[in-house]
């Protein structure tokens, strides 16, 4: 694919979502943080669910510790791997504290140091709550990157890699939201959604649908 076709689909994607976003709720970075480390095999709804329940008893480091892992446990067991990310959570609560006075880093080696915290939740947090041009590589995203041709690559950090090379640095800051919302409801696994695609002319998927 040409960059001059990955402009084109990027300025579609614009047009269509001018300010695209996480669907998780938040209102803090620490609050992102710890709905990314929540989000891991869990749906974003599922999440939301949670969170709204936790935030308004526990939305700091030291709250969170206050209530304990136990206590944490109770307000995130609807989210699947529930108990090794209470213990997460509580090791990654101590070490902003101890670490970083209980702010929550801009840099990505600090963040992926924490407990529970990887490579593409250092991106989702850097992105969405420092505006840094990162790119978070999920399933969504690594799927529509090799459908549509626009970063072709066998594993996530390669597509990570030639997603930050190839995509117009004027695109750069709200890519991966427009990537993972696009999979998540057009672009998806299964059967995608060709007939209600934007940048359907645009794509080099050789099994489009109607």
């Amino acid at each position: 694919m040409n960059q001059e076709k990955r402009r084109q689909i990027f300025e579609r994607l614009r047009a269509e979502n001018p300010t695209p976003t996480t669907e998780l709720e938040y209102s803090t970075p620490f609050e992102l943080l710890i709905a990314v480390v929540l989000s891991a095999q869990a749906t974003d709804r599922g999440v939301n669910k949670a969170t709204a329940k936790l935030f308004p008893v526990a939305n700091t480091p030291q709250a969170i510790l206050a209530l304990g892992e136990d206590g944490l446990r109770e307000h995130i067991k609807t989210i699947g791997l529930f108990n090794s990310k209470a213990a997460n959570i509580i090791k990654l609560c101590r070490q902003l504290l101890e670490k970083h006075d209980g702010e929550v880093p801009q840099d990505r080696a600090a963040l992926e140091a924490l407990p529970g915290v990887g490579r593409k939740t250092a991106n989702v947090v850097l992105n969405t709550a420092f505006g840094q041009p990162t790119m978070a590589v999920d399933t969504h995203i690594f799927r529509v990157a090799n459908r549509t041709g626009l970063a072709k690559g066998n594993t996530v950090r390669q597509v990570e890699d030639r997603l930050i090379r190839f995509v117009p640095k004027e695109f750069l800051q709200d890519a991966h939201h427009w990537l993972i919302l696009h999979g998540r409801y057009v672009c998806v696994a299964r059967k995608p959604r060709c007939g209600a695609c934007v940048i359907h002319d645009l794509c080099e998927y050789r099994k489009k649908t109607e």
